[in-house]
């Protein structure tokens, strides 16, 4: 009678001990489940070299809306902006190499910045002026929520895409060879001036992707 006595105390016991610990296991998930809920589901890139360029529909400096899907027929470039990143500064008032490429094509290309950087943020909000300053004379498009620099994958100012007049990205990138700016003249090579000039000819682009160099995107949380 004691023994069985003791074997129902120990199996009462157990069977506490399991509702307390499964309990506890589900209070657990539940906080784990509320402790991340607020937190934004990352965007994983979409572009891809050699296929579509994902569309996107942004703002410039004016708040006229500007789409990816409007320039279907052209070889569009992207470049990736915060004017506060001394690589921009050096690529738009030392050397002009962006506005001076882009005019190198006219209207072949369709030019086109984008800001990625979020409010609060190093470079937010300054577009209109540096356009003003470096006379830029494409447009340049508020992205602060990140959701297309997330979408292509960006991650320095600046960082160049190359899409084709297909709809196809073509480069992604460096704007060239010389991220230390330690070379000359004849030794540096602009990726995009080359990738632009290779589509135009029909051919395949030699160096499809580069690594890019920079300031980083400055992407909110």
């Amino acid at each position: 009678m004691k023994m069985t006595k003791n074997l129902f105390t120990t199996l009462a016991l157990g069977a506490v001990v399991a509702l307390g610990a499964a309990a506890f296991s589900s209070t657990a998930l539940a906080g784990d489940k509320e402790k991340h809920a607020d937190k934004p589901a990352k965007t994983e890139p979409l572009a891809k070299v050699g296929s579509a360029a994902p569309e996107f529909t942004l703002k410039d400096t004016e708040g006229k809306e500007v789409s990816l899907d409007q320039f279907k027929g052209k070889i569009v470039v992207l470049e990736w902006y915060n004017s506060g990143c001394p690589f921009v500064v050096r690529h738009h008032k030392k050397y002009n190499t962006m506005t001076d490429t882009a005019k190198k094509f006219g209207d072949k290309v369709v030019w086109i910045a984008i800001n990625s950087s979020a409010p609060g943020k190093e470079g937010h909000g300054l577009d209109v002026g540096s356009k003003k300053e470096w006379s830029i004379g494409y447009p340049i498009l508020n992205d602060e929520t990140g959701k297309v620099g997330r979408l292509y994958g960006a991650k320095t100012t600046p960082h160049m895409f190359v899409i084709d007049a297909q709809g196809i990205l073509r480069y992604a990138g460096a704007i060239d060879n010389d991220a230390k700016d330690e070379k000359s003249v004849g030794e540096k090579v602009n990726y995009v001036a080359q990738a632009v000039e290779e589509i135009l000819a029909g051919k395949t682009v030699s160096q499809a992707e580069t690594k890019p160099y920079g300031c980083s995107v400055k992407y909110g949380s």
